[in-house]
């Protein structure tokens, strides 16, 4: 398998896994048995849906939309990301969307950070506050574009794709766990050892950013891949709905995306069906499964992935993720 491949597993990885999310996000569990049984197909989103209503089945959302943003960024910058354009560039995406009458706007932590990048705060102050998923579900293309096999340049990378909104040591080490594990598998590394070099360096990572309260990533990306169920998927989903907690915190939703992984590195379950469980289970869904997605097809490449789901998710969005992931590979 090449690197190539790898890196196309991880970017159409993060964009089915979003896909498949799409019509459950911000749904409860119960909502989401009431409505679709579970997840194992892409579907529409329903009138009702509160970010995307009647969205046709197979759409991405803000999740793969700012990976892409953030991959164009460093492709035009060679390898660094502004933090004053990556703020300017969110502003823009923002407006767009809201011109398309789309809910799917900007996360808490970032519209709060460029809410203070409007108001003359610096880059570095406007993230003090940034704790959730944002940086993690769009730190993809930095995971392709940078080595973790240099840790020093890695973190650095890191944090200044973070930086911005999510200048904290919650934000930086959940965006640095997710980046190193799709690093590593594009490097062949197997997606046990890819998942335990995540969990090293969000703890390398930790000592950037500003310090805020709630349980570390490192150490619950730890716990969370010990969990055991005996193959009981039933017992699995509601344990990482119930204790781990599926919102839109960085050591919720990015910890079970780490517990979804591990649980397709020991061979209870193919990547499809952790993409599907990780859509099913309530919560921040897209997001959940499109940082498992990139995670899983950055290890195992774009063989993990059913062709024509692929095919639906690149036709309805118009996607054609190839040239940017070879101008990420590139400044690799």
């Amino acid at each position: 398998m090449s690197a190539l491949d790898r890196a196309l597993g991880a970017f159409y990885g993060l964009a089915l896994g979003d896909a498949l999310g799409m019509p459950t996000q911000s749904l409860s569990r119960a909502q989401i048995k009431q409505r679709f049984g579970a997840i194992t197909a892409l579907e529409d989103a329903g009138a009702d849906q509160p970010i995307a209503p009647n969205m046709p089945k197979g759409s991405i959302t803000d999740d793969t939309e700012q990976a892409i943003l953030v991959g164009q960024l460093l492709i035009d910058g060679n390898g660094q990301i502004e933090p004053s354009v990556l703020a300017q560039r969110l502003i823009k995406w923002e407006a767009v969307m809201q011109a398309k009458g789309s809910q799917d706007l900007l996360g808490p932590s970032t519209k709060r950070a460029i809410e203070m990048i409007l108001a003359g705060h610096s880059p570095e102050e406007a993230g003090r506050y940034g704790t959730t998923n944002g940086a993690a579900m769009r730190i993809t293309p930095v995971g392709i574009a940078a080595d973790v096999a240099d840790p020093e340049r890695f973190i650095e990378a890191v944090v200044q794709a973070c930086q911005v909104t999510h200048n904290t040591t919650l934000g930086i080490s959940s965006a640095a766990a997710v980046a190193a594990v799709v690093s590593a598998g594009i490097n062949g590394m197997d997606l046990g050892e890819a998942l335990h070099l995540g969990m090293q360096m969000a703890q390398q990572a930790e000592g950037h950013g500003h310090w805020v309260a709630g349980g570390r990533i490192a150490s619950r990306i730890s716990w969370a891949r010990s969990i055991s169920v005996d193959s009981d998927k039933a017992m699995l989903a509601d344990l990482l709905y119930d204790v781990i907690g599926t919102s839109v915190a960085s050591q919720e939703s990015v910890v079970v995306s780490f517990a979804l992984a591990q649980q397709v590195a020991v061979g209870e379950m193919s990547a499809f069906e952790a993409l599907c469980m990780a859509a099913s289970l309530g919560g921040d869904t897209d997001t959940i499964a499109a940082i498992l997605g990139a995670m899983l097809g950055a290890c195992l490449g774009m063989q993990s992935w059913p062709a024509e789901l692929i095919e639906r998710v690149k036709k309805v969005n118009d996607l054609d993720l190839e040239p940017l992931v070879q101008g990420l590979l590139a400044l690799r």
